[in-house]
């Protein structure tokens, strides 16, 4: 009795994760207490290790739970608080508002993006032109709105191309209900052209994904951590974008060009074309939709566009806190379509509170890596170099932890080391400006490598999406190493041999202006 009850609660424990897995994961919870006491350094070091490994196999099982289970394990052993860890999830809150309502507002204007994007589509016949657009548009909106909103946008697009295609491959209409989740319903002539359209969908996703990258290195209210690097050194908007220019501008161009190179040759699986009987299926539905729609529908339509061009506006200006602009947008979405139900109201917030339940996970393991100390060998060891190299390892450092941890937090424990140097002293104000510029750079671009270096690859790797496409941690590492290598030689070069004079041309044409050692260096620097 006792050992088939031992075996129900193992069949139930991750339920139908691979048993490999689950074993796994049991064995990870029995050596972290033991490496604990043995060294928390090492056992810190492996508990991230291990979160990263719980990211990498999200298709068999989602991170949050054995995750969850690793930190909560962590907690008892005292390799941080609850209340190390609610510190950072208060810290990071509008982060997780954002996702809460941004995401879910996006869902409510889903009609008017299917519109633009169909269009967008099967207009632009050429692939290379069609995945230029993607990467530019997302790099220019993140630069203005948030990351995550964008990647939203994209995933909410990417849905409705694959369900429209799903749907009329396995025989249904437009209108019908349908589980496009299962392949079973797909004839086998659909379901050679459904592995191909896959591969047309995650092209333009990770190209998507690299641009918000790009795009959100340039201004400061690209990426949290920009804010938190503009506020320590007194950079208004204009400014950031002009310090950042000398390195920001060429990743821009080379990133551009990685994107025609590989749409041409095809490698690391892109090039991916969309079949004819894809395109033919979404022109059918488009010109359905343009045909059937009645004046309530072309109302909610011209509402939506409205409400988008707030929302552009709303972000763009910082007239409110992003998580409130989202909400704003839920508001104005439901009201202006009639959408008054709360069950109604309950299928939005599906996509995106799983995802927001995992990211207060991984802010617990954050706290980890500060309680353990786990970054402060490298920072003190990157702090003993001088000049351009100190400005490269500056660079370097903060890329490769940011592809294992979280780039704001990188950013901010940086940024406020270099910040102490520059109250002690040990460096002056002009290497401090050109530092922040090398640890902004750094904590955007190298990230792109891994899931967990960018929350938007992140958000992409766990949603509803991913498993569709077959899009898994490993296929994102593997389609995003030549951007990963380009972004991170060119901005490294550009770094070592163009910022010093870069910079000293802009002061030399009063683009920008000195800081002096006295002047303040958080808030707003007085001139």
């Amino acid at each position: 009795m006792q050992t088939s009850m031992i075996s129900a609660v193992y069949s139930n424990f991750l339920g139908h994760a691979p048993n490999w897995y689950k074993q796994t994961i049991i064995a990870f919870l029995i050596i972290n207490p033991v490496l604990f006491m043995v060294d928390p350094y090492l056992a810190g070091w492996t508990l991230v290790i291990q979160f990263i490994f719980t990211l990498a196999m999200a298709l068999k099982c989602y991170p949050l739970q054995p995750g969850g289970l690793l930190l909560i394990e962590a907690m008892f052993i005292g390799m941080t608080t609850p209340g190390h860890m609610m510190h950072e999830i208060e810290v990071n809150l509008e982060v997780l508002l954002l996702l809460v309502f941004m995401v879910a507002g996006i869902y409510f204007m889903k009609d008017l993006l299917m519109f633009l994007f169909t269009k967008l589509v099967i207009g632009v016949k050429n692939k290379m032109v069609l995945s230029l657009s993607f990467i530019f548009a997302s790099a220019f909106l993140s630069a203005f709105l948030d990351a995550l909103t964008v990647v939203a946008v994209i995933i909410s697009v990417g849905l409705g191309f694959y369900s429209i295609y799903h749907k009329v491959a396995s025989g249904k209409e437009f209108h019908s209900d349908h589980d496009h989740t299962s392949d079973d319903g797909v004839d086998s002539l659909g379901s050679n052209d459904l592995e191909n359209f896959r591969a047309f969908l995650r092209n333009l996703m990770m190209h998507s994904a690299v641009g918000t990258a790009l795009g959100g290195v340039m201004t400061m209210v690209g990426e949290p951590q920009n804010l938190i690097i503009a506020d320590k050194a007194g950079w208004d908007f204009v400014e950031f974008f002009i310090r950042m220019a000398p390195v920001s501008l060429p990743v821009f161009v080379f990133g551009l060009l990685t994107t025609m190179v590989l749409e041409k040759t095809g490698w690391f699986t892109y090039g991916a074309k969309l079949p004819n009987s894809v395109r033919k299926i979404l022109t059918d539905y488009s010109e359905h939709m343009d045909k059937s729609r009645s004046k309530r529908e072309t109302a909610k339509l011209v509402v939506q566009a409205l409400i988008g061009v707030w929302l552009v506006v709303g972000l763009a200006t910082h007239m409110a806190s992003v998580g409130l602009i989202g909400l704003s947008v839920i508001v104005l979405a439901t009201s202006m379509s009639g959408i008054i139900e709360e069950h109604a109201l309950g299928k939005a917030f599906e996509e995106a509170l799983p995802f927001t339940a995992l990211l207060c996970i991984f802010f617990g393991v954050v706290a980890v890596i500060i309680d353990q100390g786990l970054f402060q060998p490298v920072i003190h060891w990157v702090l003993s170099f001088e000049g351009e190299t100190q400005m490269v390892m500056f660079y370097l450092a903060n890329g490769v932890l940011s592809m294992v941890s979280d780039n704001v937090f990188v950013g901010s424990v940086y940024i406020t080391e270099v910040t102490a140097a520059l109250q002690a002293g040990q460096i002056t104000r002009d290497q401090y400006d050109m530092l922040a510029v090398a640890i902004n750079t750094g904590t955007n671009l190298p990230s792109v490598a891994t899931p967990n270096g960018q929350a938007a690859f992140l958000f992409m790797l766990t949603s509803a999406i991913a498993p569709l496409l077959r899009l898994s941690y490993g296929r994102m590492v593997m389609m995003a190493l030549p951007y990963t290598i380009v972004l991170t030689i060119v901005g490294l070069v550009a770094t070592y041999v163009g910022l010093a004079d870069a910079t000293q041309w802009l002061y030399d044409m009063h683009l920008i202006e000195h800081h002096t050692a006295t002047e303040a260096v958080s808030g707003i620097v007085s001139h």
